[in-house]
């Protein structure tokens, strides 16, 4: 933890290598997300609605609440140790605390609204299928921006100490 605390993971290379190997998945991580959003809908709302809605003419069921509640289950955990992880290092990037404080409650709060606006165009409107492509987009960015801006850090290399 004090190599986190002090900056001192960029002088350890052992912890640069660790922390550099854990982006790599997670870069893995977000293009499989892409990957899996892109094989059912896309940026068009319409998409969004007949995914979780269905579509008679196309024999398309809609998502029952059990499957939702499936893939929520895994979602949650999954995106809340990938965000903690993420900006965690973040808070010891050399940026100011109010840009840091914004990039970490916009990052939760866009997993979390892209993961209820599903359930919401399911079962309250289809309306909210806008919602659901906004949260996904916003979360895209920030998770690749966070993943590319930390493995710059680390391969940024030992930081050099100033004197007083």
């Amino acid at each position: 933890m004090k190599y986190l605390q002090q900056g001192g993971f960029q002088n350890n290379p052992l912890m640069r290598l660790t922390l550099g190997l854990a982006l790599v998945l997670l870069a893995g991580f977000w293009v499989s997300n892409l990957a899996l959003y892109f094989a059912h809908m896309n940026l068009d709302p319409a998409s969004v609605v007949t995914y979780y809605r269905g579509d008679e003419t196309r024999f398309m069921a809609p998502r029952s609440a059990e499957s939702l509640l499936e893939v929520t289950h895994m979602h949650l955990p999954m995106f809340a140790l990938v965000l903690l992880l993420l900006t965690h290092l973040l808070v010891f990037a050399p940026t100011h605390n109010a840009k840091k404080a914004a990039l970490i409650i916009l990052s939760f709060v866009s997993a979390l609204l892209m993961e209820a606006a599903g359930w919401l165009t399911r079962f309250a409107n289809p309306g909210f299928a806008w919602l659901k492509v906004i949260a996904f987009v916003v979360f895209q960015l920030l998770l690749g921006g966070l993943v590319v801006g930390l493995a710059l850090l680390i391969a940024r290399g030992p930081r050099q100490h100033k004197r007083h």
